[in-house]
């Protein structure tokens, strides 16, 4: 399907913004379950938003067209806290080349608190937050500030542990066989843990290995791997 990646790219975005736009006037009742429900899946939004973006930095939201692919990259970036798409583009293309060395941006020898810190450091700006800022007291002008905190501040906060521990902290920790140029290992084969977790990129072996592929076929990618490993 030529336009697959598109259409997954358009219904994260719209799914996201469908849910935030009902959730800023939904009744918070925190004895309501589905309060919780409702964070969880807007925190696996924001991750998807995210990944959009990551698609787009390696040209597989829309191939068949880069200026959309662009523009899809930098919206979702955008909405993603503001971050700026040129920065985490370079950045993360740097990662792919050094990863796992002085030179790989996210990567820290470290306890998983300091790493953490260390990784929000390398992205976040002052523009960001004081855009952040500026959007929030506006929201907090048309919608209810509990609201705001709750579903759409929270929710970003959570997306950034999630990409964290299952995309980078996970994959890149401690020793490499001497072997793996990738420096990256996958969890078990288990798609629905593995998209639950992150969008599949907890295969993330198989993303080092095929960054040309989008997040929606690396469950293939680690299911060809596992076969090849059983034939050995």
């Amino acid at each position: 399907m030529k336009y697959k990646g598109l259409f997954f790219a358009i219904s994260i975005i719209s799914l996201w913004g469908i849910s935030l736009a009902y959730l800023l006037n939904y009744p918070i009742d925190f004895y309501n379950p589905l309060v919780y429900v409702f964070v969880l899946l807007q925190m696996q939004l924001y991750t998807g938003v995210f990944i959009t973006a990551h698609d787009a930095i390696h040209g597989v939201v829309a191939p068949h067209n880069k200026k959309l692919n662009y523009a899809i990259g930098f919206l979702c970036a955008t909405l993603f806290a503001y971050n700026n798409y040129e920065k985490l583009s370079k950045k993360h293309h740097l990662h792919h080349k050094n990863v796992v060395t002085d030179e790989d941006p996210d990567y820290y020898d470290g306890n998983f608190f300091r790493w953490y810190l260390k990784f929000a450091l390398e992205y976040v700006t002052f523009w960001q937050i004081l855009l952040m800022a500026i959007t929030y007291n506006l929201l907090k002008l048309v919608f209810p500030m509990e609201n705001l905190i709750v579903f759409w501040e929270v929710p970003a906060i959570l997306s950034t542990l999630q990409l964290f521990y299952f995309g980078t902290y996970l994959p890149h920790r401690g020793e490499h066989e001497a072997n793996d140029i990738y420096k990256s290992r996958s969890q078990k084969l288990n798609h629905f843990m593995a998209f639950i977790s992150c969008y599949f990129f907890g295969y993330h072996h198989e993303h080092h290995a095929y960054p040309y592929l989008p997040w929606w076929k690396l469950a293939e990618a680690k299911e060809k791997e596992e076969l090849k490993s059983l034939q050995n």
